[in-house]
């Protein structure tokens, strides 16, 4: 009688921990479900500017998690400060203010296509980043330093390999001499231009950073907003590519959009990607 008595008491404790574990389980789920959806109504305030769901989700985020009170402060534009949303989906761009748009204009974005350097075993995805930022600087006729990707891109693309040139260093008649790369016949080469990269014995040559060859001016267009990290909105060489996902991760808009858009947005002015 004993011993099914304590069978019996060990089945007990076994079902009660067993629907411990089930509540743990389910205050989980409520959690993350909590949590995506309060991300969602803040994407959504941001985008209709709707500024008595913005207070409400306040409200309820007192009892939330520290990680939605952080998106939601994150997320709040200042009452009567304008900002920028951009959808990559309708590749589109509104300038806002309150509940009226200021401006509009179509856009092209990021690709999402990766490149794999074969040596190196470099990669690089190229996204255009989802979420808040912020115009940190503006710049006029902007130069466009491009990134290592940008050779491996292009060697790729002309069966060509790489030669990254470096200073004190010299290649098939090219060295470096100041912020010039010299060519074997003593003169400067030309500015760079996309396309048309130097070459010598079938490799690409990779200036080195602070030299003007390595130095594009037009391809970024006539004006940029920077927004960090090498992103940013702004004009472009490539009219046809406005209106798809084509970039390398910034924002292209044609220039006589982005000349309009860039006296309107100071520096400090938020940027709501989604």
């Amino acid at each position: 009688m004993m011993k099914f008595l304590r069978h019996g008491v060990a089945i007990a404790w076994l079902l009660i921990l067993g629907i411990l574990i089930a509540i743990a389980l389910s205050v989980k789920l409520l959690h993350d479900t909590a949590e995506l959806r309060f991300e969602r109504d803040v994407n959504r305030m941001v985008f209709n500017d709707n500024l008595g769901l913005l207070d409400q989700l306040r409200a309820q985020a007192g009892v939330e998690s520290d990680s939605v009170r952080r998106v939601l402060e994150a997320a709040t534009p200042t009452a009567n400060s304008p900002y920028i949303v951009i959808s990559l989906a309708d590749h589109r761009l509104w300038y806002k203010q309150r509940d009226s748009v200021l401006f509009t204009a179509p856009v092209a974005t990021a690709s999402g296509k990766e490149l794999v350097a074969g040596g190196s075993g470099q990669h690089w995805r190229f996204e255009t980043p989802r979420g808040r930022l912020v115009v940190q600087s503006k710049d006029s006729n902007p130069a466009w330093v491009p990134p290592d990707w940008h050779y491996v891109e292009q060697a790729r693309s002309r069966g060509l390999g790489l030669v990254h040139l470096e200073r004190g260093q010299s290649y098939a008649g090219y060295s470096v001499q100041g912020a010039n790369v010299i060519e074997p016949n003593g003169q400067p080469a030309p500015p760079p231009k996309e396309g048309h990269e130097l070459v010598a014995n079938g490799n690409l040559i990779v200036p080195p950073f602070g030299t003007a060859q390595r130095r594009y001016l037009g391809t970024l267009g006539t004006r940029r907003l920077d927004l960090g990290d090498g992103y940013g909105i702004h004009g472009t060489d490539e009219p046809q590519s406005i209106g798809h996902s084509v970039s390398h991760g910034c924002v292209r808009m044609l220039n006589q959009d982005v000349e309009q858009l860039y006296p309107m947005v100071p520096v400090g002015t938020a940027v709501y990607i989604y």
